[in-house]
């Protein structure tokens, strides 16, 4: 499968393995690019932002986990990763439900959210619960970006070649990486290829009303949204950006 920008046209994409209920940054890179790649037929590490995230609570923030199984399935794929426990959905909306009941917009997000865990709850594979998440909650903060997946197209190579790849494949003229990235990706790369490399900078996002202080960024969007609910755009990044394509 290939796609190309018609008439010339820039566009920028974005490739990043499925997390579970991600963080507002997350949320703003797919915002920033026309096509968002969900990489997960990248092997599945164990204790990782796949199958987990945090939340607030009055003691600290704490882990919502996934059970997924793991034994004797060592090098899986993380579209592989099955579930292990068909009733983790209904104890993570129980979390949300004891510990954010309080927060401000609690009441008007909590029947939207409710309803994407019980669509999840209804998948046997992660990838599945985690593209559920992406979309319900995207939709829920504007987002209309394209999500698909890396196996829709057929590429070779590992590493940042296979990035390459991707982007070729996709019709991409710009990249949009995490911060991360720049530890180990081979930016000479791109330009060889005449993709321009883009990374994203997570600092300087503005604080806001927590229900469980002191304040944390490292915490599920969902957070964001029960805290200060349709204003949760302004808080981030890549929403009425002037370079948003």
């Amino acid at each position: 499968m290939t796609a190309q920008p018609t008439g010339g046209r820039s566009k920028k994409i974005a490739i990043i393995q499925s997390n579970y209920i991600p963080w507002k940054g997350y949320f703003d890179i797919i915002n920033m690019v026309d096509e968002f790649i969900v990489y997960d037929d990248a092997q599945f590490t164990k204790n990782s932002w796949r199958n987990r995230n945090r939340i607030k609570t009055p003691k600290g923030p704490v882990w919502l986990t996934i059970p997924v199984a793991t034994g004797g399935r060592f090098g899986q794929a993380i579209d592989e990763v099955e579930i292990a426990d068909r009733s983790w959905a209904e104890k993570h909306w129980r979390s949300w439900q004891t510990h954010y009941a309080m927060a401000p917009f609690f009441t008007s997000f909590a029947p939207k959210v409710e309803a994407l865990y019980a669509a999840a709850a209804k998948e046997e594979r992660l990838s599945l619960v985690n593209m559920t998440f992406l979309k319900g909650l995207g939709g829920l903060l504007g987002v209309d970006t394209s999500l698909t997946w890396s196996r829709d197209y057929t590429v070779n190579g590992s590493k940042t070649d296979r990035v390459i790849a991707l982007c070729q494949a996709a019709g991409a003229t710009a990249y949009v990486s995490g911060p991360a990235a720049q530890d180990y990706i081979e930016a000479e790369k791109f330009t060889a290829a005449g993709i321009d490399l883009i990374y994203m900078d997570y600092s300087g996002y503005p604080e806001y009303p927590q229900v469980h202080p002191p304040f944390d960024h490292a915490v599920s969007v969902i957070d964001l949204l029960f805290s200060v609910g349709e204003k949760a755009t302004t808080l981030m990044k890549s929403f009425g950006a002037a370079d948003r394509p």
